[in-house]
């Protein structure tokens, strides 16, 4: 709960409290905005993103913020797996309809994407996405030895988008990918994922701030907080990169890396989602979108609620 700083510098505030609920469940998110137990609701998405915005007394409030979600290959360092075959991590790629997803998880708010790194971040490369072709991933599949698919093991999504990992599963599966959804608890998931516990597949997303670079060293070198591996050219550009003064420079070692990175398909990015949040009829200004780029209601002082 937060309290309204009476001596706040820059406005008087017309809300004085604000009370935060954790409430795990996108249903009953949605049945608390409806009965008015809650004023606003975060991450609305699918059938309840389509409830708030078929329903008269509420409001849908859309931002892109600079989010990517995406798929890491954890295995494709070891060459016993099938996911070492770039042919296979290829097919994966083919076999997921972005734009279908985008379609259903946020109502064709979003657009389908080639990076793990967001248009919206400085140094981006703009990449176009693997193109969905079924036919072609099991043609992969089948030239890299398994015609009849494989057991790919987990699929472990990033909580609590649960939702899209039955999806991307059912896309794989369609394929002859066959996982096992795993779900944890959100925590767990990022500290199995830095410790390189979680094996199979892993279903992430990003909405970190910072540049390109931010995002390909946290996922993209060997040294990675989250990378199970690189290549040494890749991580050789990097470290040019960190040292480079001549922002044209930088950015071409940056732009270099990121084509590599999808040449050598080392991910399966899905999509730039925007996120969609849920305002009560009591609300006149939700502060969705007034900072730039941030995903979430905010500032606190800028909302407010209509008067009785």
């Amino acid at each position: 709960m937060l309290e309204a700083n009476g001596h706040y510098w820059r406005k008087t505030l017309s809300i004085q409290r604000l009370v935060f609920k954790g409430i795990p469940e996108r249903s009953t998110r949605l049945a608390m905005l409806k009965t008015g137990e809650v004023d606003l609701a975060t991450f609305m998405m699918g059938d309840e993103g389509a409830a708030v915005k078929g329903d008269p007394k509420l409001r849908l409030a859309v931002i892109t913020a600079p989010v990517t979600w995406w798929m890491e290959f954890p295995e494709q360092w070891d060459p016993t797996s099938p996911w070492h075959d770039r042919r296979v991590r290829l097919a994966a790629n083919l076999a997921i309809d972005k734009q279908a997803m985008i379609d259903v998880e946020r109502l064709g708010f979003g657009r389908p994407t080639g990076s793990i790194v967001p248009r919206s971040l400085e140094f981006a490369l703009p990449l176009e996405p693997f193109p969905y072709e079924p036919a072609q991933a099991r043609r992969l599949l089948a030239e890299a030895g398994y015609p009849n698919g494989f057991e790919a093991g987990d699929l472990t999504p990033i909580p609590p988008f649960f939702t899209m990992g039955e999806a991307v599963g059912n896309y794989l599966g369609a394929v002859g990918i066959r996982t096992k959804m795993r779900i944890i608890e959100r925590a767990a998931f990022l500290s199995a994922w830095r410790e390189k516990k979680l094996k199979g597949l892993i279903l992430t997303g990003s909405g970190a701030f910072g540049n390109a670079a931010t995002r390909i060293e946290t996922n993209g070198v060997s040294t990675g907080a989250y990378a199970y591996g690189s290549h040494a050219d890749i991580d050789d550009l990097f470290r040019q990169q960190a040292v480079e003064r001549d922002r044209t420079r930088r950015e071409a070692l940056l732009h270099q890396m990121q084509r590599l990175t999808q040449e050598r398909v080392m991910h399966a990015p899905i999509a730039e989602p925007a996120a969609l949040h849920g305002a009560g009829p009591r609300v006149k200004e939700p502060g969705v979108g007034l900072i730039p780029l941030f995903a979430y209601f905010g500032p606190y002082e800028e909302i407010r609620l209509k008067r009785p």
